[in-house]
């Protein structure tokens, strides 16, 4: 077997692409997308017409909805394609509004449903920040999974499962740059920082007997992905496929239930006070959090414009 065929031994492959042809390819279970894929696959040709199609359909709507109805139709052409989960992210710049964010959530699932899709096919991405919790805590309530992004430490995973999300999405990719940056080093394997972060929330998890699934995501190379084999689910981009598919290099399981239980890692207690706190002094995540919503942002605003010039 390739090693993508392995890794699909132990865990869920999701693709992280808003490229229906890559999911036909490597048949993953799940797919994600956020504003930076949506923006990237509209300015190709053959994804062009369903920019073209919501803007005529809804030209008299605002920017922003007309937005909720690309990002849909977007997701409904990717449950063609999967038999799980798609991801559909809120907008970056209601990531410190909680009540904006629950209205947001709320409108991508009744579009959905007005399609006829159920539910629970669907995850709605929200970033990490402690206002965003608070808003995913409110959806899952109501039966609205949720998938927080933007993840980067252990206080917010916490945070994330004691609000009882569906799943969260730590970032390895962008940890390890952080550290490669800051460090000068090159790390590989187990001793990769990201890597390393994802399989401290997975025990922690999985220790205290949380339900939340951990989806690693935001990955440079095969060796992040073969050092996580048995997470519950890994995003992972066309590129990455290939390469997976291309090798067989041999694939053994990294993450167990068993090992997890055994770890010596302690329960945090979390208000607001302690989550603001402990983010704060994980000089990484504050900063790979803040940036991340101001690329995000940055990318919605250019999406907000390519409307606008079709209008």
């Amino acid at each position: 077997m390739n090693q993508l065929e392995q890794l699909k031994q132990f865990t869920t492959i999701v693709a992280d692409t808003g490229d229906f042809q890559s999911m036909k390819v490597f048949a993953p279970r799940d797919a994600t997308t956020n504003p930076s894929l949506i923006l990237k696959a509209v300015q190709k040709d053959e994804y062009r017409p369903l920019l073209e199609q919501a803007v005529q359909r809804h030209g008299a709507k605002p920017v922003g909805e007309i937005i909720d109805h690309l990002l849909v139709a977007f997701g409904l052409e990717i449950l063609k394609i999967i038999p799980g989960r798609v991801s559909t992210e809120t907008d970056a710049r209601l990531s410190f509004d909680t009540e904006g964010t629950i209205a947001k959530g709320r409108e991508l699932i009744r579009l959905y449903e007005q399609a006829d899709i159920p539910r629970e096919r669907i995850l709605i991405k929200i970033a990490s920040t402690w206002e965003g919790i608070r808003a995913a805590e409110v959806l899952e309530k109501e039966g609205i999974r949720c998938n927080m992004t933007l993840l980067f430490s252990l206080p917010q995973a916490v945070a994330c499962a004691d609000a009882g999300a569906q799943l969260i999405s730590p970032f390895v990719g962008r940890i390890y740059d952080w550290y490669k940056k800051s460090t000068g080093e090159e790390y590989n394997g187990a001793n990769d920082p990201g890597v390393q972060s994802v399989k401290r929330i997975y025990d922690y998890y999985r220790k205290f007997g949380y339900k939340t699934e951990v989806m690693g995501a935001s990955f440079r190379n095969v060796s992040q992905l073969t050092e996580l084999a048995g997470c519950d689910l890994l995003t992972i981009s066309p590129e990455l496929l290939q390469k997976l598919a291309e090798s067989e290099a041999p694939v053994a399981r990294k993450l167990s239930v068993e090992a997890a239980q055994s770890s010596r890692i302690e329960k945090l207690a979390l208000n607001e006070k302690a989550f603001r706190l402990l983010l704060n002094d994980d000089a990484m995540a504050t900063e790979k959090l803040a940036e991340g919503i101001r690329l995000f942002c940055a990318d919605a605003v250019k999406l907000d414009k390519m409307v606008e010039a079709l209008r």
